[in-house]
């Protein structure tokens, strides 16, 4: 592992050593189950936790192109899933994986990979719960495993996100959900700074609908500015459905289109 992997494993170590003396503070008593809160479809996380003894599935499809100096890339994600359990009244274990497929066409030559991603590891923890003007906020943190990638798609080293989710309620309708954090990856020793913020509106008890600006600061590179808009229907209370469609504002993705479903189970019932 490099020295600069290693100094922003350390860095994700303290925050949650910090944040230690606040989840003491956070247990309590279970809570009646709430209704279906999801870390998709946007790149806005949620400072919630899956409710303990609870798994959720969040998977789906997407597609995104980019086209820059006469190269077109297209990708298409055919499983991008995501597995939470929630351990404790305020822990969640986090599993994650892609299935996809990319492909780089340029003067009428395509050349595609598929495969699979990097397995996603993580934990998210809550650490407060929101009180007057202060947010409710959550920690959540990633290791991203090359060995378990497809060869396409197998990086040298291992990657790291952290980041901090807010939320606040706006109103019996309306809330507002920001990110901010830090990753560095893809064989890259460069850190990342990421920040996401977006603003939910609930049409009706089952329809809701969002906007959303997100995007990185990388140290040495150009900033990366992106935005995105979806909706989100709730089946029952826990089961929904949801679509996306965003693009860059800055030089980059053309066009992103996503579709994806949730849902959450009992395992010890």
């Amino acid at each position: 592992m490099s020295i600069t992997l290693t100094k922003y494993l350390k860095t994700i170590i303290l925050c949650f050593l910090f944040a230690l003396p606040l989840l003491s503070k956070a247990q309590h008593k279970a809570t009646p189950l709430e209704t279906l809160v999801t870390d998709r479809p946007d790149a806005t996380e949620s400072p919630n936790t899956v409710h303990k003894g609870y798994i959720q599935f969040e998977t789906g499809g997407l597609y995104e192109s980019f086209e820059t100096n006469g190269f077109k890339t297209e990708s298409y994600v055919y499983n991008t899933t995501l597995v939470r359990y929630g351990l404790l009244d305020n822990l969640e274990l986090r599993l994650g994986w892609d299935l996809l497929e990319t492909q780089v066409t340029s003067n009428q030559t395509r050349v595609s990979s598929n495969g699979l991603n990097p397995l996603l590891l993580g934990v998210k923890v809550a650490i407060s719960e929101e009180h007057a003007w202060l947010p409710k906020v959550g920690l959540i943190g990633h290791l991203f495993l090359p060995f378990i990638a497809s060869n396409d798609f197998k990086p040298e080293t291992t990657g790291i996100d952290f980041r901090f989710a807010f939320s606040h309620t706006l109103s019996d309708t309306s809330n507002l959900s920001y990110n901010i954090g830090a990753q560095v990856g893809d064989d890259s020793s460069e850190l990342s700074y990421v920040y996401t913020i977006a603003y939910g509106y609930s049409v009706t008890n089952k329809f809701g609908a969002y906007v959303e600006l997100y995007g990185d600061l990388p140290e040495n590179s150009n900033p990366n500015h992106l935005w995105d808009a979806g909706v989100t229907y709730l089946i029952p209370d826990n089961f929904q459905l949801d679509a996306t469609v965003g693009t860059s504002i800055t030089e980059g993705q053309d066009i992103l289109l996503s579709a994806g479903i949730s849902f959450r189970l009992p395992i010890n019932k």
